[in-house]
């Protein structure tokens, strides 16, 4: 090969892959959440919803940290995924909790494509594709619960999940290292939209695989937007 030429990296295989705990984890949304991930490492990776190197992690670094959530959460009512993206972790709450109504709120129309092909192939009645910006619902769409992951700090997520909630709902935020930095940052945006103290969760999935930071924060009372 001469200088000019490069090789492709190989895609390392993902070391959970055939662990018997997934299903166990899973329990009856193991078929649907085990599409999701090939799904997710084929036409995910070719649509550039997900990195090449990203297949490899799948199922700690985004269906694990995505069902961390699922704790949380209602088992019924609506739940609204913020900026939905690839899915997650919209798919994966909706195949875990069969019960809910799960809208998978999308600006972009490629990744409201790609949704919904995935909720029809994975066939999750629950769950709806809905492409608009958080503040385009505002005052249409009511929620018991919002996720979110990714999106945006808290202080900007306030201002879009917040009026979604109805009066007692729960804002469910997956977040990194500086959880905590974020939560205290945000505080006056949370109190003047109404919103409870923030509390920040280690949520545990399986032995093995590193606890996901939840940030869980109920809106107590109904304001306005400032």
């Amino acid at each position: 090969m001469s200088g000019a030429e490069t090789e492709e990296a190989p895609v390392l295989p993902d070391p959970l892959d055939g662990d018997p705990r997934l299903p166990t984890f899973f329990g009856s949304a193991w078929g649907a959440v085990h599409r999701y991930r090939d799904m997710l490492a084929d036409e995910g990776v070719l649509r550039g919803l997900v990195g090449p190197r990203e297949v490899s992690r799948l199922w700690e670094r985004h269906l694990l940290n995505s069902a961390a959530v699922v704790p949380f959460l209602p088992t019924s009512g609506r739940i609204v995924d913020l900026g939905s993206g690839a899915g997650l972790p919209g798919v994966v709450v909706a195949a875990m909790l069969p019960e809910a109504e799960v809208v998978l709120l999308e600006p972009m129309e490629r990744r409201c494509a790609w949704l919904s092909e995935v909720v029809s192939e994975l066939g999750l009645p629950n769950a709806t594709v809905t492409r608009a910006r958080a503040e385009d619902v505002h005052g249409s769409l009511t929620a018991a619960a919002v996720t979110a992951r990714a999106v945006a700090p808290l202080d900007r997520l306030y201002r879009w999940a917040f009026p979604l909630l109805a009066s007692g709902g729960v804002l469910v935020a997956l977040k990194g290292a500086r959880a905590s930095d974020e939560v205290q940052a945000a505080e006056k945006a949370g109190r003047r939209l109404g919103g409870g103290q923030a509390s920040i969760h280690a949520a545990h999935t399986i032995d093995g695989v590193d606890e996901t930071t939840v940030v869980r924060v109920v809106r107590e009372a109904v304001r306005g937007v400032r």
